[in-house]
């Protein structure tokens, strides 16, 4: 997605499409809103949802799982720094592998836990451009096929019509000031 600061015009649509379905789940029943550590959108669902804490208060907890010990150790200061920040405001946080990482396996097995330990999915994804979210987005539709699992996909089509939105609502703000 190329969005490389935190105040990037499409992060703020992001965020707003995030806490926008994250509350729908919330009021819907979720108690737990799990994500991974992954820079990007599984750290912003979670900032995401803890600024949500303030509206829901009580009603759900939030987790960050990691594939594997020491993750995000080779990243820049910043990002480990933004890693860390996050670890701190979660409810929990802990690593599927208690081993740094060493083998592709563990990353099938983390997505393994993930589909296991959740009960549904929320994922953006861009069909058009396939990524290394194919492999969640592949694993998530063959769990889903025999399991009772419901996903949420939001699609780069969902993101520009909520970017739409959001012009339009700072164009109609301004007009009215």
């Amino acid at each position: 997605m190329n969005i490389f600061k935190d105040d990037d015009p499409k992060r703020k649509v992001i965020d707003s499409v995030l806490k926008s379905e994250l509350s729908q789940a919330i009021i819907d029943g979720t108690d737990w809103i799990i994500s991974g550590g992954q820079l990007g959108i599984e750290q912003w669902s979670l900032v995401a949802a803890n600024h949500l804490k303030k509206d829901y208060p009580g009603e759900f907890k939030t987790a960050m799982m990691l594939p594997f010990a020491e993750f995000g150790s080779n990243w820049n200061e910043n990002n480990r720094g933004k890693l860390q920040k996050l670890t701190n405001q979660v409810d929990f946080s802990a690593s599927v592998s208690q081993k740094p990482y060493h083998s592709p396996e563990q990353l099938r097995n983390y997505q393994e836990f993930m589909l296991t330990h959740t009960d549904q999915a929320i994922l953006i994804y861009d069909l058009d451009n396939p990524g290394k979210s194919q492999y969640d987005f592949d694993k998530i539709k063959q769990f889903a096929q025999t399991h009772p699992y419901p996903y949420r996909l939001i699609t780069f089509d969902d993101l520009q019509v909520a970017a739409d939105e959001y012009q339009e609502n700072l164009n109609n703000s301004s007009q009215s000031s």
